[in-house]
C-alpha cells in the first residue's frame, strides 16, 4: 500500500471515527488490516472503536496488537491504561501511567487525570494525595478541581461540597458538570442535607442527561412476554451446555456490587465485573434479525459460536485457581431467553431491592447520561423496575432456569443463609470467606466501590424514607 493511499484511509478512519460510526471503522479497518496485517493504523482505530463501544477487553487485545508495532503511541499508551483500569486491574493501568508520565508526553494533562482517577477509585489515597502535591501541569486543568475536592473532602466536606457545587454549575465541560455535580450529591446525602442532594441531582439531570425513550425497552419486553407465551419450546436450547458459569440478574443499585464482591471471596468463584459479553451476544442476535422473538431460528453452529465468544472472554478475566465465573453485568434482564438459548445450563442469580431504595439510589448516582437515561427522573426508573420484575420473573418460571432470587434486605441481614443459598445454586459449599466482602481487593468500578469496603451493614436499607418527600402512591404496589 502507498504511503499516500495510506494517508487517504487513514483519514476516513479518523472521519469515521469523529462521527461515531464505530460499526464501520470495524469494518473498514478489518478488511485493512487482513490486506496488510503489520500496519497499525486499522489496529488503532479499531481499539478506539471498540473502546467507544464499551468493548473493553476487545479494545485492550486490538491495542497491543497497534503497540508491538509503534510502542511509543502516547494516545494509544493511554487507551490501554484506562482499559486496564475500568476492567478492574488497577495495579497495572497505575503503572502504565507512570511509565507513560515518566516520558513526559504529549497527552500528560489527560495522563495525569487518569491517574488521580485510578488511584482515587482504588482507594489508595496516600498515593493520590503525594501526587496532588506533586503538582504539574494538569493541576491548571479545569478538571482537577474534582480531585481536589476529593481530598479535601477527608477533612473540610463543606467546603469539598461547594467546591464542587460551583463546579458543576460553572463549567461548561458537560462531563465535568455531571462528575462534578454527582460527587457534591453522594456528600449532601451522607451530610443528611437530603432536600438539598434531591434539587441538586434535579437540576444535574435536566443539565447533562437526555431525555430518555423508554417505549424502545417496552416493545422490546412485550415481544419477549409473546416468545414465551408459547412455552419453552420457544427458546429451544441452541448452544452447547455450559458449566460453571453464573450470571447475576437485577437493576443498578440493587446490591449486584455486593453480591459479587461476596462470592469473588469463595475460592471457586471469580467474579468479573460488568463484562461485555451479553451485550456482545445480544448485538449479534440482533444483527442475524433473531431478537427479540425468533429464537427458534438460531442455528446450532451459530449458537456455538455466540456461547464460544463469551466463555472464552469470561475466562480471561477468571481469577486464577477459580473454576466458576460470576459476570456482574446489567444487560442480563432484558436478555433472559436470549441466554437460555445460547448458554443453557448457566446459573442466573436475580436480585431485587426494595423499589424505592433502589429508585432513589439510581436518581442520586452518575450513571452514563445515554445507555442510562432512565435514571433522569423517577417516573422512568420506576417503569423499568416494573418492567425488570416482571419479565425476568416470567422467564425464570416459563423456560424453568437454573435460578433463583435473592432479595437485598435479606442477604445484608441474614448473610450466611443467603450465600449458602447461592452457593448450593452452583453446587458449592460455603466458605465464610463469602461474609467478608469488605477484605476483597480487587478494585470495584461501579458505583458501590465505596459501600463495598465497608462491612456488611443496613446503612442504605430504607434510605427513601429521607426522600419521602419525592415518591406518590403509585410507588406502594411496587413496595
Amino acid at each position: 500500500m502507498t504511503p499516500r493511499k495510506t494517508s487517504t484511509e487513514a483519514g476516513e478512519l479518523e472521519a469515521l471515527l469523529t462521527q461515531k460510526r464505530f460499526g464501520e471503522v470495524l469494518a473498514r479497518a478489518q478488511r485493512w488490516i487482513a490486506r496488510a496485517p503489520r500496519e497499525p493504523v486499522p489496529h488503532e482505530a479499531m481499539a478506539r472503536a471498540y473502546f467507544s463501544t464499551g468493548r473493553l477487553q476487545s479494545a485492550s487485545d486490538a491495542a497491543d496488537r497497534a503497540l508491538s508495532m509503534v510502542s511509543s503511541n502516547a494516545a494509544l499508551l493511554l487507551l490501554r491504561a484506562i482499559c486496564d483500569h475500568r476492567l478492574g486491574r488497577s495495579d497495572e493501568a497505575a503503572r502504565r501511567l507512570r511509565r507513560l508520565l515518566d516520558r513526559r508526553p504529549a497527552n500528560q494533562v489527560e495522563a495525569s487525570v487518569s491517574l488521580a482517577e485510578v488511584l482515587h477509585r482504588a482507594g489508595r489515597h496516600e498515593e493520590f494525595d503525594d501526587f496532588l502535591a506533586k503538582g504539574g501541569a494538569w493541576l491548571a486543568d479545569e478538571r482537577a478541581a474534582v480531585f481536589a475536592a476529593r481530598a479535601m473532602a477527608r477533612k473540610d466536606r463543606a467546603a469539598a461540597i461547594e467546591l464542587l457545587t460551583k463546579t458543576a454549575r460553572s463549567s461548561k465541560n458537560m462531563v465535568l458538570k455531571r462528575v462534578a455535580g454527582f460527587d457534591a450529591i453522594r456528600m449532601l446525602d451522607a451530610d443528611g442535607r437530603y432536600r438539598d442532594a434531591f434539587e441538586l441531582a434535579v437540576e444535574t439531570h435536566r443539565q447533562t442527561t437526555p431525555v430518555f425513550d423508554i417505549g424502545a425497552i417496552e416493545a422490546s419486553i412485550a415481544a419477549q412476554y409473546r416468545l414465551l407465551e408459547k412455552g419453552p419450546t420457544a427458546c429451544p436450547a441452541a448452544g452447547p451446555i455450559v458449566t460453571n458459569t453464573a450470571l447475576v440478574v437485577g437493576l443498578p443499585r440493587s446490591g449486584t456490587t455486593l453480591l459479587e464482591q461476596m462470592l469473588d471471596r469463595h475460592p471457586m468463584v471469580s467474579g468479573i465485573g460488568e463484562y461485555e459479553g451479553t451485550f456482545l451476544l445480544g448485538e449479534s442476535l440482533t444483527e442475524l434479525g433473531l431478537l427479540p422473538d425468533n429464537l427458534r431460528g438460531l442455528k446450532a453452529s451459530d449458537a456455538a459460536t455466540l456461547s464460544a465468544q463469551y466463555l472464552e472472554g469470561a475466562a480471561l478475566r477468571r481469577r486464577a485457581g477459580a473454576q466458576w465465573t460470576f459476570d456482574k453485568a446489567l444487560a442480563q434482564w432484558r436478555l433472559m431467553p436470549a441466554l437460555a438459548t445460547v448458554l443453557p445450563g448457566a446459573a442466573f442469580v436475580h436480585i431485587e431491592r426494595e423499589p424505592r431504595d433502589c429508585a432513589i439510589s439510581m436518581f442520586l448516582s452518575n450513571f452514563h447520561p445515554q445507555t442510562w437515561g432512565l435514571t433522569r427522573d423517577l417516573a422512568s426508573i420506576r417503569r423499568v423496575i416494573e418492567l425488570e420484575r416482571g419479565i425476568v420473573r416470567r422467564a425464570i418460571e416459563v423456560l424453568g432456569l437454573r435460578a433463583l432470587t435473592v432479595q437485598y434486605e435479606e442477604l445484608v441481614d441474614h448473610p450466611e443463609r443467603e450465600m449458602r443459598r447461592v452457593l448450593a445454586l452452583l453446587d458449592l459449599p460455603f466458605d465464610s470467606a463469602v461474609l467478608a466482602p469488605e477484605e476483597n481487593r480487587r478494585t470495584v468500578l461501579t458505583l458501590s466501590f465505596e459501600q463495598v469496603r465497608r462491612k456488611i451493614n443496613r446503612s442504605s436499607i430504607g434510605r427513601w424514607k429521607n426522600y419521602a418527600f419525592a415518591f406518590d402512591a403509585s410507588w406502594d404496589a411496587l413496595g
